[in-house]
Order: C-alpha cells, then structure tokens, then sequence
C-alpha cells in the first residue's frame, strides 16, 4: 500500500513552506516519521547508535546535510534542537527541518525553547477519516464559522462499528493487525513504554507492574475529571500501605512526556460569565485502543456493559471509551482549523459540556458526545444552559451521535454521527 495522507500533511503544506523549522510531537508509531519523510529530502535517525555517538560528537555535523532535513527522534541528542535554532537565527529561509519526537526533553537539556524559531505541531494517531472508514460530509471547520449551515449527511457505521475501531487502534502500523495479533502488539507496545522509554526519561520503576497497574486505573477513569487520588486508590486496591502521592506525579509526568497521556484542559471562559468552574482536565490515553486493551475488554465485553469507570461522571466505560474517540477526532481537525479543545464543568456536577471547540477569539463550538442514535430534548440541556450564558460567543451546538443521519433540530442544535466528522 501507498502512503496514506493525514491531516497534519495539509498542516505541513501550509507551515513548512513558510517557516524554516517545526518540531512535529507525539507518542512512538503515530506516524510522525513516515509523514514528515513525504515532506523533506533526507533523514537523520537519532535512534541509530551510529548517528547518536557522532553528533554527540559534534551536532553541527547536521549542517552539512541537505535540506529540508528531518532530524528523527532528535531528543535522544537534545543539543541538536539548539543547533537548529541556532541556524534558523542566522537563516530564516522556509522549509529547513523537520524534528520529529516521541518524547519531550527532560527540563533543561536545551538551552533555548525554540520559541520564535522552532513552531510545534501535535500528531496524534488516526481518526475515522483517516482510516478510511468514515464518510465524511460534516466539516468541524464550517462549524468553526459561526454560520451554522444545514447538516445533511449519512453514514454506514453503527454501534458495533465503533467499538471495533475503538480497539482497533489509531496507530497506522496497527491497522492491519486483528485478533491476537493486535492485542499482542498493544501488550508489546505499553511493556516497551514502561520498560524502556520511561527510564530513558530517567525514572527508575522498581516494579513495573505498579506503573501498569496505575495506567489501568488511569483508563478507567478515561472521559472523566476523576482525581488523581481517586486514580491511585483504584490502581492499589486494599492497599492499606499505598504509594506516596509524589510517586502517581512522577508517574503522570513522565508518561506526558512520552505523549501516552493527552488529556483535555478544562476551558475556563474569559470575563465573568461563570463561577465555580472545575479546572481538572479530562483523562484520555493517547489511543482509545490503549485504554481498552489495559482494561481486557472486548468487542463483547463493551457491547455489554462490562467494566467500572472511575470518577465522578456517570455511564458505562463504552459511552466513556467512545468519548475518547470522539475527542481525538475532534482534535484533529480542531488543530488543523487553528482551534483548541477544552470541556466545561461546574464544580458541583450539574452542567458539563464534553468538548468545547475554541478559537483564537475564544468564541466556540460546544460538543455533547451521546453513545445512541437518537437525541431527545432531555441530552440538550447543557448546550441551551451554554448558549444562554455565552450568546454571539457560541458559534454553533452539536451533539455527536452513532446514529446514521446528519441534522439539524428545530432549536438549531446539530446531530452529527460521528462518522460524517469530516476535518
């Protein structure tokens, strides 16, 4: 098979022919390396021993290279990321360097942040669109346009379908696996972060299985503002004598920095529209698949119900897991359309907006993510609480759906089925 395009490829077409570097971030097998190679003309890989022992040596051996240069897993030999910066201050021509990286740095192995010099993008693993098994017909940029066009649009995918793609994975070298290949894979996959990645981001674990144990409970808790005490109880249930709380930080740190953990912020409003809004962030792995493959659950397993969420919102692990896919292909396109994504909620529970779309003038689009096919007046709520309060801000309402047909209610709020999300 040929090379499949992703949305960060427009984003790239767009930037590189304009700015000289940028550092494309996220987690090892997203993709990173085989997007940013359509873009350049050579490739130094920083995971060659080789390559490492040499510019370790001497980094300005890059400079020799021709560009646009991609500089693969270029933290493994973090003075490079100052070289660079160092060489777009001298030379502000577009299209020189492509960084690609698994891991962020560890504090203060560059000297400079590259602001101003080095741009940053997010690649995150595939959505429906990107796969190949979406229709797409509901773009989230026209969203962004406050016009609120008619939706109209349909789609194949029912229930089932979603939750195969939710353990099938996002990441491109993955698709093709299915069945105990797959799971044997995703097993691989978090045993190779936690063995060998998390200590190369100089953490020692002791017992690995304590990390594990913790990204278990951190799935469980995906789609939901649990507390990270919460998190750390259920990973050590019964456990009279738990870990230190410093130990479940050291924990989310460094799986930040391996990009396994994206949550979503929590959107806090400019001016006083709102009081007593929580500011804990919703928990997402990077992939879906990784949640559920950490949890054990199945096609089956979710279809009925099995599986307890930890924290504080209601609903089964699927309607939470199935949030986590709408989330990442909601960020996707977001990014590309120069947007961010939040959520909102009160601090006692009683309004909450799953996503919150926001662009640079901090006027939004509000998502409810409903595991059905149909939406009653009763699911709606929180989008009308919404649009009385931010009212010209609020650029459109929809709720995200496993139903088959895109529209528009007669209150203007939009039914999008998740597979007519289009970028």
């Amino acid at each position: 098979m040929g090379y499949v395009r992703r949305v960060l490829d427009d984003e790239l077409d767009e930037l590189f022919s304009a700015v000289p570097a940028i550092a494309i971030d996220g987690p090892k097998a997203v993709g990173k390396t085989t997007t940013a190679e359509q873009h350049v003309v050579g490739t130094l890989r920083l995971d060659s021993a080789a390559n490492r022992e040499s510019l370790a040596a001497d980094p300005e051996l890059l400079l020799r290279r021709a560009r646009p240069l991609l500089i693969d897993e270029w933290q493994k030999v973090p003075a490079v990321w100052d070289v660079v910066r160092r060489a777009v201050d001298e030379d502000r021509a577009p299209a020189q360097f492509l960084l690609a990286g698994s891991a962020s740095p560890l504090p203060g192995a560059t000297a400079h942040s590259g602001a101003g010099r080095i741009g940053r993008l997010r690649m995150r693993p595939m959505t429906l669109s990107e796969r190949g098994v979406a229709d797409p017909a509901i773009s989230l940029a026209e969203l962004l346009t406050g016009r609120r066009p008619p939706l109209a649009g349909e789609t194949g995918l029912r229930l089932a379908d979603y939750v195969e793609e939710i353990l099938a994975s996002g990441f491109p070298g993955l698709r093709s696996s299915r069945g105990r290949a797959l799971r044997f894979e995703l097993d691989s996959y978090l045993e190779n972060a936690v063995d060998r990645d998390v200590p190369e981001q100089g953490l020692a674990i002791r017992r690995p299985e304590s990390m594990l144990a913790w990204l278990r409970a951190y799935s469980a808790a995906s789609a939901t503002t649990a507390r990270y005490s919460e998190i750390l109880d259920a990973a050590t249930p019964g456990h009279g004598d738990k870990p230190a709380r410093s130990t479940s930080e050291a924990f989310r740190e460094v799986l930040t920095r391996l990009w396994l953990l994206d949550p979503v912020a929590a959107w806090t409003p400019s001016g006083s529209l709102f009081t007593r809004l929580g500011q804990t962030p919703k928990h997402h792995l990077a992939d879906p698949a990784l949640a559920a493959r950490l949890l054990g659950l199945s096609v089956d397993a979710l279809l009925n119900g099995e599986g307890v969420p930890v924290g504080p919102q209601a609903g089964s692990l699927l309607g939470h897991l199935f949030e986590s896919l709408v989330t990442l292909c909601v960020r996707v396109p977001a990014q590309a359309a120069e947007a961010s994504v939040g959520h909102l909620r009160t601090r006692n529970g009683d309004h909450e907006i799953d996503l919150v779309v926001i662009r640079g003038d901090d006027r939004v689009v509000a998502i409810e993510v409903k595991l059905a096919a149909t939406v009653s007046d009763q699911d709606t709520r929180h989008l009308h609480w919404l649009a009385d309060r931010l009212g010209g801000r609020l650029l459109d309402a929809v709720v995200i759906t496993t139903g088959p047909r895109a529209y528009r209610r007669p209150d203007g709020i939009g039914v999008v089925p998740l597979g007519t999300l289009a970028p």
